[in-house]
This record gives C-alpha cells, sequence and structure tokens, in this order.
C-alpha cells in the first residue's frame, strides 16, 4: 500500500474544517493551504510546526515531510558525514534514509514529540538526550528564562519546540539522579524545579493555541512537581498562574477556578504576608468578578497590602514570570466588569507600560472595552475592540486574547446585537451570528 502524501495528510486532518478555518489557526494564508493540499510546495520549519499544532497531527506531518527531504536528499546525493557519540554509530545520510521503515518511524515520532523537525536537527536532539551531562542550575535558569522570552515575543507555535525539548532533557536529568541518589535527595529536589518551571510554560503555550486539554494535564504535572520541590513559592505561584489562565483562557469555569484556590489556602497560611499569598488573591478576585460576584472581587484586591503588591516570587527559577504587573492586570479585570471606568483605564495603562508579553496588553485593551459597553456606549466599545483584533497579528490572538474579545460582546445587551459593528467584532473573532 502506497504511503500517504503530505498534500493527502493535511486534507484528511483538515476534515470538515474550510481551508479559511486551518489556515487561521495557523496563522498563513487561505491560497497557501490550498496549494500544499494539492502538493505544491515545501512547508518551511515555521509552518510545519504551525500545521501540526492547528491538526493536531501528533507528528504524522512531520514524517511526511522528512519523506520529501529523504528523497531530496537521495536524489541530489547530498552525504554529509555525521559523528555520532558513545555507543551511538557513525552515520551517513544514506544510512539515515534506508533505516528499517519501523525504527525510522519511531525516530521520527519521538523527533516530533520534542517538537523537532528535520533529519539533521532530529539526529542532534537524539545526541544531546544520550550525552550522560547535566546542566547546573544556573544552565536550567537561563534556559527558563530563553523560553520565557519566546513565549512573550513570539508566536505560541514556534516557542512550543523549544520547551517540548528542554521538557525532555530535565526529564532525563531527574531519572539519572534519582536512579542515583534517591527521589528525596536535595539533588532530586532541585531538578523538580525546571520541571515545574517548563511544565508552567508548556501549559501557558497550550493555553494560548486552545489546546486545554492537554494544557490542564500540563498544569497538573506542573503542580506536583512544584510540590516535589519543596519550594513554598513556586507551589503558590503555579497554582495563581493554573488558576489565572483556568479564568482568561475560558479553560474553566470560575466557580471551579474558585475551589482551586481555596484548597491553596494551606499553602498560603504557611505564608500569608508573601507575594505567592498576594498572587492567589489577585486570581481570586478575577475569578469572583467573572460570576458578578464584584462587591468581593474588589474587596479582596483592596485586602492585599501595598507591600506584597510591589514584590516579585522569591523563587529560585524564572522568578520574572510572576511580574509586579499583576496587581494592574487583576484590577482592569474587577474594574472594568463593574462599570468603573476611570480605575479601569488607569489599571490598562499601567499593564501596558509595564508588562512585555504581546497578549496582555491586549487583554486589558479589549476589557477596557468591555467596560465602555458595560457603561451603556455599545457602539464606542465595540469599535474599540475592533481597533484592537483587527491589527493584531493572527499568530497573536491567542485563545486568552479571543475569549477578552468574546467577553466584549456578552456585554452588549440582547437588543443590541444586531448593529453592524456587533457583526463587525463577530466576524474577527470567527464567530457565526
Amino acid at each position: 500500500m502506497n504511503e500517504e502524501t503530505f498534500a493527502q495528510i493535511l486534507c484528511r486532518l483538515r476534515g470538515e474544517r474550510t481551508h479559511e478555518a486551518l489556515a487561521k489557526a495557523a496563522g498563513i494564508s487561505r491560497s497557501y493551504v490550498q496549494k500544499l493540499e494539492s502538493g505544491q510546495g515545501t512547508p518551511s520549519r515555521k509552518v510545519l510546526l504551525a500545521l501540526e499544532a492547528a491538526t493536531n497531527a501528533q507528528g504524522a506531518l512531520i514524517e511526511a515531510s522528512e519523506r520529501i527531504t529523504a528523497k531530496s536528499a537521495s536524489n541530489t546525493g547530498f552525504l554529509p558525514s555525521i559523528a555520532a557519540m558513545s555507543h551511538m554509530r557513525t552515520l551517513d545520510m544514506n544510512d539515515y534514509y534506508e533505516e528499517d521503515a519501523t525504527e525510522r518511524r519511531r525516530l521520527l515520532q519521538m523527533a516530533a514529540g520534542l517538537g523537532v523537525v528535520g533529519p539533521a536537527e532530529a539526529l542532534r536532539q537524539l545526541i544531546d538526550l544520550s550525552i550522560p551531562a547535566s546542566r547546573s542550575a544556573e544552565e536550567w535558569e537561563l534556559a527558563c528564562a530563553d523560553h520565557l522570552h519566546a513565549i512573550r515575543h513570539r508566536p505560541p507555535a514556534e516557542a512550543q519546540t523549544d520547551v517540548h525539548i528542554d521538557l525532555a532533557v530535565v526529564l532525563r536529568q531527574v531519572q539519572r539522579t534519582a536512579a542515583q541518589f534517591g527521589v528525596d535527595h536535595a539533588q532530586t529536589r532541585g531538578l523538580y524545579r525546571p520541571l515545574a518551571a517548563l511544565s508552567t510554560l508548556h501549559a501557558n503555550v497550550l493555553t494560548r493555541l486552545g489546546d486545554h486539554g492537554a494544557a490542564i494535564r500540563w498544569w497538573r504535572t506542573a503542580r506536583h512537581a512544584a510540590d516535589a520541590s519543596g519550594d513554598l513559592h513556586l507551589q503558590l505561584g503555579v497554582r495563581a498562574t493554573e488558576a489565572g489562565h483556568g479564568i482568561e483562557g475560558g479553560q474553566r469555569d470560575p466557580a471551579t477556578v474558585l475551589r482551586m484556590l481555596n484548597s491553596a489556602q494551606p499553602l498560603v497560611d504557611q505564608a500569608p504576608n508573601s507575594y505567592g499569598a498576594a498572587l492567589i488573591s489577585y486570581t481570586r478576585s478575577r475569578a469572583l468578578s467573572m460570576i458578578g460576584r464584584n462587591d468581593e472581587a474588589r474587596a479582596t484586591l483592596e485586602r492585599v497590602s501595598d507591600r506584597p503588591a510591589t514584590e516579585r516570587l522569591p523563587v529560585g527559577i524564572m522568578a520574572d514570570y510572576w511580574r509586579t504587573s499583576q496587581l494592574p492586570y487583576a484590577k482592569v479585570w474587577v474594574y472594568s466588569a463593574t462599570g468603573d471606568e476611570s480605575r479601569a483605564m488607569e489599571a490598562r495603562e499601567a499593564v501596558i507600560a509595564s508588562h512585555p508579553d504581546y497578549q496582555y496588553p491586549a487583554i486589558a485593551r479589549l476589557l477596557t472595552a468591555r467596560c465602555t459597553v458595560v457603561r451603556g456606549g455599545v457602539d464606542e466599545g465595540l469599535q474599540a475592540a475592533a481597533d484592537v483584533l483587527e491589527p493584531l497579528p493572527l499568530t497573536h490572538r491567542t485563545s486568552s486574547v479571543m475569549q477578552a474579545g468574546r467577553m466584549v460582546l456578552q456585554a452588549v445587551p440582547v437588543g443590541s446585537r444586531d448593529r453592524p459593528v456587533v457583526k463587525d467584532v463577530r466576524s474577527l473573532l470567527a464567530i457565526e451570528a
């Protein structure tokens, strides 16, 4: 039986979705999707990763692309020498492409699981994982800072690739260290910090991509790793972040988020005046505002003292992830829900001025547009929302940004939902009337 071509696999995985819907999910043009399905052209690494994520291909598109690369290399006689490490045999590209089909598929699936594209890069990652060297705490801190920067500035499908790779590396290091010293040894517990941090970042990316089921599972992994590390502040930070993303991405029901935050109270009681406890309160205020308990939401914000509000989470890894702009971000949510326009606008400007992540200023602006709608300025608020969404690149229209846009529409009174500007915002959010 002939193997499916890249074009056939892409067409099958698209299923009943339109070309335009898949193009939006992958951040490419509709015409390019049609071109690829007709067998014309070869996607770049960036496009291939985006299509993998958009179709949940689980390596199928990567494998098909690899076959094209293999055939091309074989036809051109491109034979670079590649020296393998220690017990790995020396390969040239002809050997690599002529491997048994089952083994070839296993290697490709492993590479796909790491987010790797291309035979040379796949081999490099497999070599890296076979080297017994371990990264120091400082190296892991630097790696997590690099991933955080990528998430804040690059499309989520791209950032996901590199996080995958380091998750595999840290897991191998945890396994080796636990086997040598035991699971409760200080060195093993120290490695749970980068595992918790990387799992948090991975769940963050999955939330942005709208893969909420997988994100929830990775939040659970991050929470368990933080608990295993014994780092109280990391435990608080991970829980606050998990709950916060559950709200803003439409990932979880606000009542469920409140239950999660209640279960974190024993940790809060161990450090009641810490920045980690403040993070829990900020997230709680947002969840309360989502279910209309606005007085409680405001009171929760006001109970947080000025001192922890100006601090950072005292953790040994990725400390910049939990930023001081969390307080104004929470204020935008709470004050926009009640129509307190002056306070919401003030908090929005603080978020825009201080937050380096592309999605949060956009969310803050959408929330203040919602505030305008709540106050009765339907056309004005919806136009403000359209002005945020229209110039935003498709790759920056994360699940959380789109959820904020939907919140603007939900604030529109039923009798005003046939206005032209409502249709414009619906179109930008790809919502059917």
